[in-house]
């Protein structure tokens, strides 16, 4: 299975989702690549600082950020169990290739209703690749999401009456994340029982079925 996490929009946790889904399907002994097709390259910053502070390598970490990703990713999916896509923000070439390397889009979103309407893009092109590739899926994915206040539920009401579907697991604000972050880890390697860890345990877990 190709997950690639995209969004037009840039600061909406897209590396940290790609970096947890990975470790956590690696955790459970699969086999899985991440792709870092961002220009940016900040999940292979991640993967030099793991291994500057010593930590175990997980999963591999290919930097493809170009336009070729389409024809390549397939290529490394045949030796993984997963391949995770870390997209590029506004980068419309890139982005296109990777909608059609996917079997399965996630969105994040922020719980702001700005999030859900400057996502309207990336559905633009999803509708665009699902000419060529009718299977392709795709869901939100509520990050950096406290559920108790009004502005999270409405963003969730929200995204739960359009398609692509919400998913139920969502993803805390938690300073877990960017802790784990500076050091190469992942929040289950700080705590694998935080309510961090269990959110993406949970995440993994249901996008894990939808793609069976």
């Amino acid at each position: 299975m190709i997950v690639a996490l995209l969004n037009q929009k840039g600061g909406v946790g897209k590396t940290t989702l790609a970096l947890h889904l990975a470790g956590q399907w690696a955790r459970q002994g699969q086999r899985v690549t991440l792709i870092d097709a961002d220009p940016q390259g900040s999940a292979l910053d991640w993967s030099e600082q793991r291994a500057r502070e010593g930590l175990p390598r997980l999963f591999s970490v290919i930097g493809l950020a170009r336009d070729t990703l389409h024809r390549e990713a397939p290529e490394l999916a045949r030796a993984a169990d997963h391949v995770v896509i870390d997209g590029p923000p506004r980068v419309a070439g890139l982005m296109r290739s990777a909608l059609l390397a996917a079997d399965l889009v996630l969105i994040p979103a922020q719980p702001s209703p700005f999030d859900g309407w400057a996502s309207g893009e990336t559905l633009k092109l999803i509708d665009e690749a699902r000419i060529f590739r009718p299977q392709l899926g795709a869901r939100f994915v509520l990050n950096r999401c406290d559920a108790r206040t009004i502005i999270a539920r409405e963003t969730a009401e929200m995204l739960a009456g359009h398609e692509p579907q919400l998913l139920a697991a969502t993803i805390g604000q938690r300073v877990a994340f960017a802790d784990a972050a500076r050091t190469g880890r992942l929040v289950s390697d700080l705590d694998s029982n935080s309510p961090a860890a269990r959110e993406i345990a949970a995440l993994a877990a249901e996008v894990g079925r939808i793609a069976r």
